[in-house]
């Protein structure tokens, strides 16, 4: 039995550490879609827009996530869920599915993709201040100096000089760029969406919720472009060789991922799962350097490095927590760690 449970939980680190060098490399396969379909226009225009990567690939998981998922889509249990928890469900659904993934995507087409991996970092210690904050979450000085640590990374990656295209003067004198200027938004706004999912959504199913959040999100971000811009920025949403590639994107980035990340969390500790979390951002800026060959700028090592230290804190700090809490009560909940939260992980 003994040998049979440590084969498990070496298969779940297997599946941990497959989720998170696919979800590392999301980024990376998107930019690099997007200059793939810029080699192939089609009567003059991208078929592998913004738009059209969000949209179709939306569609394309929507359909694979209702195959994977359909035994919780049956109508008993879907009428458990309160009208108040619909709701939020909604609320969640736009900003998860719409609102962030859109920003990302705008970002990606502005800023490098280190900037994008290393700056969504942020979204984890704002996700652990609101735990503290509003759930009352139990937290010690390697937490809390984790924390700190891993926001001054992400500063330094924004603040250090460096050469950005674009740049955004905010009333302070400090310079920010633009595509890194949208990718903290939507680590804000993905953080206080984890924090209302915790508060309200734990009794939720996790395949019907994904399923919900891309299936709304599909809907607003199509409704919201044709009413706020114009159809044209869907025109060549009908492209096969947009289809083809946001099929097998969709079935390896997002479907993939959730099933080896499930998988994993099924058969691994906490620590384990938190540790893996903790190599999502170098698994992206290694995704960005053999996918595109992007090299990290100054900027980027020295923020990277500081991160990485946050990070290393802060399973310290989880490790403690674990061993000091025999019976830990029934509430509040444990705090979120720094790295546990994977912003984007596809469409």
């Amino acid at each position: 039995m003994a040998r049979q449970s440590q084969g498990f939980q070496a298969s779940g680190r297997v599946y941990l550490i497959i989720a998170i060098l696919i979800f590392g490399a999301a980024n990376a396969v998107t930019r690099q879609l997007t200059d793939l379909g810029a080699a192939h226009f089609v009567d003059g225009h991208n078929p592998v827009s913004a738009c059209n990567v969000l949209f179709v690939g939306n569609v394309c998981a929507l359909g694979l996530l209702m195959v994977l998922y359909h035994r919780q889509l049956r109508p008993g249990l879907l009428r458990q869920i309160s009208g108040r928890q619909w709701a939020i469900l909604t609320l969640i659904a736009v900003v998860g599915g719409a609102l962030v993934p859109m920003l990302i995507f705008t970002a990606l087409a502005i800023t490098a993709v280190n900037n994008v991996v290393l700056l969504s970092q942020l979204s984890a210690p704002l996700a652990l201040a609101l735990s503290v904050i509003f759930l009352g979450a139990q937290v010690n000085v390697a937490v809390t100096l984790g924390a700190i640590v891993a926001f001054v990374g992400v500063a330094l990656t924004v603040l250090l000089p460096t050469v950005n295209p674009g740049v955004v003067e905010t009333t302070i004198g400090l310079t920010i760029g633009r595509g890194d200027l949208l990718v903290l938004v939507a680590a804000g706004l993905q953080a206080i969406a984890n924090l209302i999912s915790k508060i309200s959504l734990q009794t939720v199913p996790l395949g019907f919720f994904n399923v919900y959040r891309t299936m709304v999100g599909t809907v607003f971000f199509f409704t919201a472009t044709i009413l706020l811009f114009e159809p044209s920025h869907f025109m060549d949403v009908t492209s096969p060789f947009l289809w083809r590639w946001m099929l097998l994107y969709s079935a390896v980035i997002v479907v993939g991922g959730q099933l080896a990340w499930f998988a994993g969390l099924k058969s691994s500790t906490a620590s384990e799962i938190s540790l893996a979390t903790a190599f999502t951002p170098i698994a992206g800026v290694l995704a960005a350097y053999l996918i595109l060959g992007e090299v990290p700028t100054v900027a980027q090592y020295v923020g990277g490095a500081v991160i990485l230290v946050g990070i290393m804190l802060n399973q310290v700090g989880v490790q403690q927590l674990n061993r000091a809490v025999l019976s830990p009560p029934p509430s509040p909940p444990a705090p979120v760690a720094v790295s546990e939260q994977v912003i984007y992980k596809g469409v």
